[in-house]
């Protein structure tokens, strides 16, 4: 990676490339710690751990963005718009006709699909909006004087409700700005900062208790050794099954057409063991913290009967999420890989799996190895998800160093991180081996 970027450095298309991307990543981050008109920003830091809890929906969006949340910050709302809008967009194709020709009708199509995305995520932002106000006004975290002028209350609504959308839609552009001009995924990356931001905050409020000393601060370096250490090792368990797939074997017959032949190839079907990647768990997250967000707007009172039930630690909430994790993987894979398909275009340009018959038989074994594949892949996402959260409530540490690092090294985050580190390095890899090869073929 690190030679990676070095050689990038040296050349000028990629050097400037990547100096736009990180302009923009630097002008995302500053507008993280920019505060809103109207919150009360230092009530929300001094009840940061009420608020924003370990997997509660505010801290999980608290998380993305960085800490832009609990600053009270113009884009507190970040990029978790965009990929709400994004993943409702890719199941409605599923469902809805017109959307699933977009995706088949090539440029157009792929322009249609994008603004559909770029409204929607507007329609989100006003929905988050309502609930992050609602569950302010609640806590007493909206202030109606704003530089020693006192407004009416409406209006500050009003002011920090377009404030924060503004802020969604320019985070939005940002991402979109870094994927056309920059390297890499501009919204990954915007996720991929985020979360690393968070981490780094955490760490350097770690070494904070350290140094003011006392009976407290005397354990704080062996936990944090402990904390990184487990990330260490889980950090690499992900990159190792990040890479792992299964190779299916192909060969193409041999056709003779005219004086030439074609054909005769031995190739393979690659399928990743986790080809979901992050989205079941995402999925899960987000269906078990929505009731609880709903609860606490309306100021139901079982709100506390659900956190007892389904509240981050309980055996409920980790049944829960291992079954929906389980769903939401095989879900994705029937969208992602359709072995009917692929056994059809097979026959259609004379391959065959070798020792299987073309055609049904080609499907049906195509369909079980994706499904085998598919159960072990949840099954592993349930214990990244299950085990590192089990493996961090045993650390007896300080309040603000477990709520801020377990946000910070969540499952989520660190699966997130490690597939946006790898993409970003085949991303710059193919940039420098396209300018060599154009600076061969110039010679």
């Amino acid at each position: 990676m690190f030679r990676t970027l070095a050689n990038a450095f040296k050349n000028k298309e990629v050097r400037t490339k990547l100096l736009l991307t990180l302009l923009l990543l630097f002008i995302y981050r500053v507008g993280c710690w920019i505060p809103t008109p109207g919150l009360d920003v230092a009530a929300l830091g001094a009840d940061n751990a009420s608020i924003f809890g370990e997997t509660s929906f505010l801290g999980l969006l608290n998380s993305i963005t960085g800490d832009g949340l609990s600053n009270g910050a113009l884009l507190a709302l970040g990029i978790s718009p965009y990929i709400n809008a994004s993943i409702i967009a890719q199941l409605l194709t599923i469902a809805i006709p017109p959307l699933e020709r977009w995706t088949k009708q090539g440029d157009e199509g792929k322009r249609k699909m994008a603004m559909f995305t770029r409204v929607l995520t507007v329609l989100l932002a006003v929905v988050q909006t309502v609930g992050i106000l609602v569950s302010f006004a609640r806590g007493g975290y909206i202030n109606t004087a704003i530089y020693g002028i006192s407004i009416p209350s409406a209006v500050v609504y009003i002011l920090i409700g377009v404030v924060l959308i503004a802020g969604a839609v320019f985070t939005m552009w940002l991402g979109e700005r870094i994927t056309d001009l920059g390297i890499g995924n501009g919204i990954s990356l915007l996720i991929f900062v985020g979360i690393l931001s968070t981490a780094g905050l955490a760490i350097v409020n770690s070494i904070s208790i350290m140094a003011t000393g006392g009976e407290e601060a005397e354990m704080q370096p062996w936990y944090l050794l402990i904390f990184l250490v487990m990330v260490v090792f889980i950090f690499g368990f992900i990159t190792f099954i990040d890479g792992a797939e299964r190779k299916i074997p192909v060969s193409y017959a041999k056709q003779i057409k005219g004086r030439k032949q074609f054909g005769g190839q031995n190739t393979h079907i690659p399928i990743k063991v986790n080809a979901s990647g992050v989205l079941p768990i995402i999925f899960a997250t987000a269906i078990i913290t929505f009731p609880q967000l709903i609860m606490q707007m309306v100021g139901s009172d079982m709100d506390n009967w659900w956190t007892n039930i389904f509240g981050t630690g309980s055996p409920g909430y980790y049944a829960l999420s291992a079954l929906l994790i389980l769903f939401f993987s095989y879900f994705y894979a029937m969208i992602q890989f359709k072995p009917d398909e692929v056994a059809r275009n097979l026959q259609q340009y004379g391959g065959f799996i070798p020792g299987i018959r073309p055609g049904r038989a080609t499907q049906d074994y195509l369909s079980k190895v994706n499904k085998r594949l598919t159960l072990f892949g949840a099954i592993y996402l349930a214990v990244i998800f299950i085990i590192p959260s089990l493996l961090f409530s045993i650390l007896n540490v300080t309040i603000n160093f477990n709520s801020a690092l377990t946000n910070a090294f969540s499952s989520t985050g660190m699966l997130i991180v490690v597939s946006v580190a790898l993409e970003f390095q085949k991303q710059l890899d193919n940039q420098l081996l396209m300018r060599q090869y154009r600076g061969f073929l110039k010679q």
